[in-house]
């Protein structure tokens, strides 16, 4: 493990990149805003799940198959575009929500079925996207030191820390969007977030069907 002072610029630098936003930011907000700060949560949790089977998968080598070859890069990442353009399509063409406190009442009796749908929602945009694979085959290495005798081990406990660490901010994500969907102004437009924000996903897609598979180096 690397010495205190390089843990923490770790631990900072996950927390600085978790708080850019980006598509994980913009599901949790999503969510939080049309179903409440659980839903944000259960949604952050399910990104963290999905992360999770990145770590793994990358420390016993198929990250690295991921970043070697442009086969298996090109299949995962039309595979993501394809869920990212649902996703999108699905929150444009989306029926005005009724109002927050009558629909969550209504809602009841079916809240764990939504949940349960919110979360795999999360874990599925997470493992279908190639690209959070080289994020951690890139990021997490810099803070191996070389002569380490088990890299891979090393790769996963910094993965699961970086992972849980971005839970708070998650958490911090969906209750300031519970917060802004409290008021009046974003209630009234809610529909319209979720249009925008639909739209913002097909970008997304759009943009990952579109990416080159990009040189990583792997290894020390």
């Amino acid at each position: 493990m690397p010495d205190l002072p390089h843990l923490l610029a770790f631990i900072a630098a996950g927390w600085l990149l978790n708080l850019t936003p980006g598509l994980d930011v913009l599901y949790v907000v999503t969510n939080s805003l049309r179903s409440g700060v659980r839903a944000g949560i259960v949604a952050g949790l399910g990104i963290t799940a999905g992360c999770f089977v990145h770590i793994f998968a990358a420390a016993i080598g198929v990250g690295t198959l991921m970043a070697t070859s442009a086969a298996a890069f090109t299949v995962l990442k039309y595979i993501g575009a394809a869920y990212l353009l649902y996703l999108g399509v699905r929150m444009v063409l989306s029926r005005p929500a009724p109002p927050p406190d009558l629909g969550r009442a209504a809602a009841a009796g079916g809240e764990q079925r939504s949940l349960k749908a919110i979360f795999l929602g999360g874990f599925w945009t997470n493992v279908l996207n190639p690209k959070v694979a080289l994020f951690f085959l890139a990021f997490v290495p810099q803070f191996i030191a070389p002569g380490a005798d088990d890299k891979a081990l090393y790769f996963v406990l910094l993965g699961v820390l970086f992972n849980l660490n971005a839970i708070p901010v998650n958490v911090g994500w969906a209750v300031a969007a519970d917060w802004m969907a409290r008021r009046g102004a974003v209630q009234k437009g809610m529909h319209w977030l979720d249009r925008a924000a639909g739209v913002l996903f097909i970008g997304f897609g759009l943009k990952l069907a579109f990416t080159d598979a990009p040189a990583v180096r792997v290894g020390h």
